[in-house]
């Protein structure tokens, strides 16, 4: 499937920063409980992410990721998720999280 320039753009891709990261043994699949910092215009959002893998939460904090923000929220158990996580599956299928390779600064959007 194709999709116009117009379409992607209306994926919001920013970098955040891990602020807070904690299990999330009440989730169906392993995941971690996730707080970004995505800069001073959108703030902290919360994601849940099945990353148990490759990734502890002490591991996580201060690491820099990319999300997708726009998303509407959703109920993941009694955690609400905000924001999407972006990441991409190893060998194994197993998620290795997207990050900028050089410093940028949070909020900022990708293109």
């Amino acid at each position: 499937m194709t999709i116009s320039f117009d379409d992607f753009l209306k994926v919001d891709i920013r970098v955040g920063q891990v602020v807070q990261a904690e299990p999330f043994p009440e989730a169906r699949k392993p995941a971690i409980k996730l707080w970004v910092d995505y800069g001073p215009e959108i703030g902290v959002k919360k994601s849940s992410a099945q990353i148990t893998r490759h990734y502890t939460p002490e591991a996580l904090i201060g690491r820099r990721v990319l999300g997708v923000v726009n998303f509407p929220p959703r109920q993941i158990g009694p955690f609400m998720s905000e924001a999407l996580v972006l990441g991409l599956p190893d060998a194994d299928g197993e998620v290795v999280l997207i990050t900028p390779d050089l410093e940028v600064p949070l909020g900022g959007r990708m293109f």
